[in-house]
């Protein structure tokens, strides 16, 4: 069945952000397989396509369809087989959905995932503080944020490990995990110097807590691991299964975090913030392969030290060559449905608007070892869309429809437009 969706359909702002990178559309080889008895599928048909691919491929116009929760066909548009509801969007734009790395609304304030007790916690899990019906998370969802690691607070050095999850708007807990633990939250300098006179309130005990507890993990892991379930998942960190992500600013802390987190236990670590001066050490990080994850404040002007200019950090993480750079909003610092707004800022502090929408989508995906997942669209990968009034950059763009896993979660006709 073949519809077009007019009800949807509202001013096209044609930004050139999203003009470069990419190339025609061309058919792929694959064909678009048969549905099965029971099974449900939908091919969206749009006037643009962003699919944040390795190709970098910008399709227009462009064909997306999905079969239950994977998409199994991005290119041009071609026949689709009998059973597959055909949707058409003809001035409209898709990209795929968006992801935080460093949000912490999956629950209702601080208190339930910033623990004070103790300044290291390898065994607190975020998990039974994930509330699926957290007012937020649907309206991070109608701004088009499909993805979130929602972590722990930063009060203490090893603060616990956190859980990717989707921002479904129906489901429970089960229906939007994506995986936990996602991964680990560290925290290296300012939050967990703390103030109770105990060891750790220094640059100097801080880095002595880390390092004696890592000591013992990583010592013992290539010999069947501790035997602690309380270290179990830093274990895991130490065998390269699981990332970290290290909370950090100024220009020692970045450094400070590649040093330890890379150079001393080469894990998959991701530097998170990153601000005030902290671009400074850019390309010491970039020299050891270690991404960042910038925000919430993506600009200097006089932090630490005074630069004499408002320095865009993320054009200086990228042109240090810094990897897979991403960028997040530490919601609800900055609300969580404005992450799209990090790289429109971004962009406009000097960085490349195509390479702000990969921090966005792809890049975060690929840091945080689930790029097989998410990030980009792409034939066997979750089917989390979002349809578009134009450049998913620009703040006069609407977001008009947002599937996860190929099941609609929002759409601006019935939401009433959330955000």
């Amino acid at each position: 069945m073949r519809r077009s969706a007019p009800f949807l359909l509202g001013p096209l702002w044609l930004a050139a952000a999203c003009q470069g990178p990419g190339r025609e559309a061309e058919i792929l080889e694959s064909p678009i397989p048969e549905l099965t008895a029971g099974q449900s599928g939908t091919a969206l048909t749009c006037s643009k396509v962003l699919t944040m691919d390795a190709e970098n491929r910008v399709l227009n116009p462009g064909m997306i369809v999905l079969r239950e929760n994977r998409i199994v066909y991005v290119g041009a548009p071609i026949e689709v087989p009998t059973g597959y509801e055909q949707v058409d969007f003809p001035e409209l734009w898709a990209a795929p959905g968006m992801i935080d790395l460093h949000s912490h609304i999956q629950a209702t304030g601080w208190w339930d995932t910033n623990d004070m007790v103790f300044p290291l916690n390898a065994d607190l899990r975020v998990r039974p503080a994930l509330d699926p019906w957290e007012p937020r998370i649907p309206v991070a969802n109608a701004a088009g944020v499909t993805t979130l690691f929602g972590i722990p607070g930063s009060g203490t050095s090893i603060s616990g490990f956190g859980t990717l999850y989707k921002t479904k708007t129906a489901g429970g807990y089960e229906g939007m995990v994506l995986k936990d633990p996602g991964g680990m939250k560290s925290a290296f300098n300012f939050n967990p110097q703390r103030g109770g006179g105990d060891v750790g309130n220094t640059w100097a005990g801080l880095t002595w807590n880390v390092e004696q507890l890592n000591d013992r993990v990583a010592a013992r892991v290539d010999e069947g691991g501790t035997g602690d379930w309380q270290l179990e998942n830093l274990e895991a960190v130490h065998r390269g299964e699981l990332p970290v992500l290290i909370h950090c600013a100024s220009a020692e802390g970045v450094a400070g975090v590649v040093r330890t987190w890379k150079c001393r236990y080469d894990t998959t670590c991701v530097v998170s913030h990153g601000s005030w001066d902290g671009h400074l050490a850019a390309r010491f990080a970039a020299e050891n392969g270690v991404p960042v994850n910038h925000g919430p404040r993506v600009l200097n002007f006089d932090s630490m030290i005074r630069e004499e200019k408002i320095q865009g950090g993320a054009q200086a993480y990228v042109d240090a060559g810094v990897p897979l750079f991403s960028l997040n909003t530490d919601a609800p610092v900055m609300p969580q449905e404005e992450l799209f707004l990090q790289g429109s800022m971004s962009a406009r502090l000097g960085a490349e608007p195509y390479q702000m929408l990969q921090a966005l989508t792809i890049h975060p995906a690929q840091s945080f070892l689930i790029g097989e997942r998410v990030g980009s669209l792409e034939v066997g990968k979750d089917a989390d869309v979002l349809i578009t009034t134009g450049d998913p950059l620009d703040p006069r763009t609407r977001v008009e429809v947002v599937f996860i896993d190929g099941r609609i979660q929002y759409t601006r006709r019935d939401g009433a437009q959330l955000y």
